[in-house]
């Protein structure tokens, strides 16, 4: 098939296919006379698992060491252990997330409690205070210390 089918049927512009053909993700496709690629049906599949594991948060250069040159090449254990690997990694950054979602959420409550009388610069150093990230010297002006010379 042309690269125009293959691309509709997998959903990915002509220039992504001819980018990971490019890299070596995706075999080389035999050319024409005419000089058209000539895909075979393998590609749509290969794509679709490339497109799905990119989402799934694997990287370009995973893939390459992941995704056999024959897809009936896998190497069950290796292939295991990677998408293992891959689980764990998804998990922490899951962890990170949620403390990060926290930390923001307590910043933006902190941010929001804002005394009726006091200015926005107040309520910066009051904030940037309650965090710890103002020295004692630091929390009348708001600014860092300066360093003596």
């Amino acid at each position: 098939m042309k690269i125009g089918e293959l691309a509709q049927r997998t959903g990915l512009a002509a220039s992504r296919i001819r980018f990971y053909e490019r890299i070596g993700l995706l075999s080389v496709a035999q050319r024409q006379a005419n000089g058209y690629r000539s895909y075979p049906e393998e590609a749509v599949l290969a794509l679709r698992l490339i497109a799905t594991a990119q989402r799934a948060g694997f990287s370009l250069q995973e893939l390459r060491q992941l995704l056999p040159e024959d897809l009936e090449q896998w190497q069950h254990d290796e292939l295991l252990a990677t998408l293992h690997r891959k689980l764990q990694s998804i998990d922490l950054m899951l962890v990170q997330l949620t403390q990060n979602r926290a930390e923001l959420g307590e910043l933006i409550a902190q941010i929001e409690a804002r005394p009726e009388d006091m200015d926005c610069a107040g309520n910066a150093r009051r904030v940037l205070s309650q965090m710890r990230l103002l020295g004692p010297d630091e929390e009348a002006t708001g600014r860092p210390a300066q360093p003596s010379n």
